[in-house]
């Protein structure tokens, strides 16, 4: 004879409760995953990329490149600004350039240029109203070991008024890392070891 009670199978409510239990703990450990993996993306993306604020407030995201790949633009555009800076020079401005390169380099540039003060190469640009114009420049260097080497073949012409002379220049140096300095040295790099090492004429051809 089946005896009736109030209550439910105790067996069946475990189950009914042992299921609840296991999908709220699937669900919270999907959930837990999907937001372990939206952060990495998140924080991937925010090493991967800058931000800056443009004038009219809005944000601007900027990719960022690996320091190896942007290393050897920056090492290029450096060492053509320099030599633009200390050989592109006349009469009107050659002390704010000068000033310029001298942020470019340590006391090896600043020894050249006080070498060239000395012998009156600076004298004769304002006695005679040289005007020196750099066409070109051309670097190798060596990133694969610090300090980074480089040598640089330099294109310029002397303007003496009535004639026109073209010059070829070989310079060579290293490169070391300095902190970035807003407008002086946006690059962050510092000339060391610098030398003149060879400088001829280069003949017209007309």
């Amino acid at each position: 004879m089946n005896i009736k009670t109030p209550y439910k199978n105790i067996y069946t409510t475990l189950k009914l409760n042992r299921f609840i239990v296991l999908v709220v703990v699937i669900g919270a450990t999907i959930t837990c995953i999907i937001s372990v993996v939206m952060v990495l993306n998140l924080h991937k993306s925010s090493v991967n990329n800058a931000f800056v604020v443009n004038t009219d407030g809005s944000v601007i995201p900027l990719k960022l490149v690996s320091q190896q790949e942007n290393l050897s633009v920056e090492i290029l555009s450096h060492l053509e600004l320099f030599h633009s800076y200390f050989y592109n020079i006349d009469a009107s401005n050659y002390e704010k350039n000068l000033e310029k390169a001298l942020w470019l380099g340590n006391s090896s540039v600043d020894a050249l240029y006080r070498q060239k003060k000395a012998d009156g190469v600076y004298n004769r640009l304002l006695q005679y109203s040289l005007v020196q114009k750099v066409l070109s420049t051309e670097s190798k260097i060596d990133i694969q070991t610090k300090p980074y080497r480089f040598e640089t073949t330099t294109i310029f012409e002397i303007n003496r008024g009535s004639t026109i002379d073209t010059y070829e220049l070989k310079t060579s140096g290293s490169l070391i890392h300095v902190d970035r300095h807003f407008p002086k040295n946006t690059h962050g790099l510092l000339i060391t070891n610098f030398f003149e090492n060879k400088l001829k004429r280069i003949e017209n051809e007309n």
